[in-house]
């Protein structure tokens, strides 16, 4: 770990930190000139694979905003490469899937001894541990079994997951399989990140509101508690972060992640009472606010910190990432404005 001791941290484990710490989920992103600077010379992809490019975006949002923690610049589909699933970016349509799983014989093809191959990641984590020292704790990231399962059975993105959830209603084992093959290579991909350095993993399961309760448990509440464990064994807080998953917050509380995050979609402190006020939360601001004028996006703001009232184990945060066009101006004066305000309300109540 770079920075066990920071903000950031301790905020993970729940325990008390004299301001609430403050990032964003796509921090380094298309809103800000300098990543769009890089793109112009650089594919999303060849920046993923450069370790140098990959830290330099890392750093360079971090310090410009100011923020409590950096986080690794990478794409959640990266092991479906290496699991024998190419993948490429339509303008505007997001990532395609060539030859997407549809059979249990499909699922069967799939490689779990590449994990390796994704270590130009890890080497990028190494890069900014370096520039940062013990000065910025760094955030690694994966993809949840369910989520990457949905975007290799669908071909992309989806609105209904129809395929998805005919593998799991239709398929049991095909199901099975596929979630122990992402459990495996996701779980060794993520540990390594944290080997290079990485003081806190985020699985991302973005995708994974559009299931019932009934169906999270029974399809995907075990492999990803599986996975979860594993990464505990490397010894750093995981947090779990879904969208529209007001319903689910309890039974993912039960994976054991010390942080959840939380969508906008719910008030945060309800969001934390549906969980018993157990272990830490993360949120959770519409990314949309940023467009706000600055009087509204304050508001906003300042509700969510005092609807969090000082608990020890809040992160501020977005529901989601960034989105593109946003003004840099407000991310900067959002963080430093939790920051200041957080550290007024706990003095106040000491």
């Amino acid at each position: 770990m770079s920075a066990p001791e920071s903000r950031f941290v301790r905020a993970s484990k729940a325990q008390p930190v004299e301001s609430t710490p403050v990032w964003f989920m796509r921090q380094a992103g298309r809103y800000m000139p300098e990543y769009r600077a890089v793109r112009k010379q650089h594919s999303l992809i060849e920046i993923c694979k450069k370790p140098a490019l990959a830290a330099e975006v890392t750093i360079t949002a971090a310090e410009a905003l100011g923020v409590d923690a950096a986080i690794i610049f990478a794409d959640l589909l990266l092991p479906l490469e290496v699991m024998g699933l190419p993948f490429r970016f339509e303008a505007g349509e997001g990532p395609v899937i060539e030859k997407p799983l549809r059979t249990r014989g499909d699922v069967a093809r799939l490689r779990t001894d590449g994990a390796s191959e994704l270590g130009y990641v890890s080497e990028a984590i190494r890069l900014v541990t370096k520039h940062f020292g013990g000065r910025l704790p760094v955030i690694g990231f994966c993809g949840a079994p369910f989520t990457l399962a949905s975007y290799m059975i669908e071909g992309g993105g989806s609105r209904s997951y129809i395929e998805t959830k005919k593998m799991m209603y239709n398929s049991p084992p095909a199901w099975a399989e596929l979630m122990g093959k992402l459990v495996a290579v996701v779980g060794e991909y993520a540990a390594e990140q944290v080997r290079a350095g990485a003081d806190v993993i985020q699985i991302f399961d973005s995708w994974v509101g559009c299931l019932s309760v009934e169906d999270y448990r029974r399809y995907v509440l075990v492999p990803v508690t599986e996975l979860v464990k594993k990464l505990q064994k490397a010894g750093v807080p995981i947090i779990y972060f879904g969208t529209d998953t007001a319903s689910l917050l309890p039974s993912m509380k039960e994976t054991g992640a010390e942080v959840i995050g939380l969508d906008w979609r719910i008030p945060l402190d309800e969001g934390w009472r549906s969980m018993d006020w157990a272990g830490a939360v993360q949120g959770n601001l519409d990314p949309v606010l940023l467009f706000a004028d600055w009087k509204e996006l304050r508001a906003r703001a300042e509700d969510i910190l005092l609807r969090a009232n000082g608990r020890p184990g809040h992160i501020f945060n977005l529901g989601h990432g960034i989105l593109p066009e946003t003004p840099v101006e407000n991310v900067k004066a959002l963080a430093e404005f939790v920051r200041e305000h957080s550290a007024k309300l706990a003095a106040a109540s000491r």
